[in-house]
């Protein structure tokens, strides 16, 4: 069965190397591709899910969005108010920077453990994401019934600076 909400399942993400408190990790389970995590620059990225119990694996689906957009952001400048330095955000239009933000996933590295612990893991398969912009990808990886108590996601490179995963789904069986 395709669980597309791992969350409801009980699976988790207790590793992530980075987070955007608007974009936290929890949203690759949440089975929402409108929702995602997102990087916060630099390489390698990684995200470990923890399953509710031991499950054999077939298959797992990594969607990302391959998109580059020009983002308009509002810029935080200390100022003193009162005496004291604080960050302020200017909402004068001079203080925006428009940049082209990309969040393509280049290469992924998947490895999967049987322990209770996030350690001792091993390495299953990995794959070079095909550049395309402007639509959701789904890259699947064949895991051909592969006994995991976690997932590690390695996103060694991306096509710049930052990357987004939307959703990860598992075929799986529970053991």
């Amino acid at each position: 069965m395709i669980d597309s909400a791992l969350s409801s399942l009980g699976a988790t993400v207790v590793v992530a190397t980075s987070s955007d408190e608007n974009h936290p990790p929890e949203n690759i389970t949440d089975g929402n591709t409108k929702t995602f995590w997102m990087s916060t620059g630099m390489f390698p990225q990684e995200f470990i899910i923890r399953f509710a119990e031991p499950s054999k694996i077939s298959t797992v689906t990594v969607d990302s969005y391959n998109d580059c957009a020009l983002k308009t952001i509002w810029c935080l400048y200390p100022a003193s108010v009162h005496g004291e330095t604080k960050k302020v955000a200017w909402t004068e239009p001079h203080n925006t920077i428009s940049a082209m933000i990309c969040l393509s996933v280049k290469h992924l590295k998947i490895e999967k453990n049987t322990s209770p612990n996030t350690s001792q893991f091993e390495f299953v398969t990995e794959k070079e994401f095909e550049h395309t912009e402007g639509h959701l990808q789904s890259n699947a990886f064949l895991l051909n019934g592969s006994s995991a108590n976690h997932l590690r996601f390695i996103i060694s490179s991306g096509y710049d600076h930052f990357v987004s995963v939307h959703r990860i789904s598992v075929q799986h069986l529970h053991t």
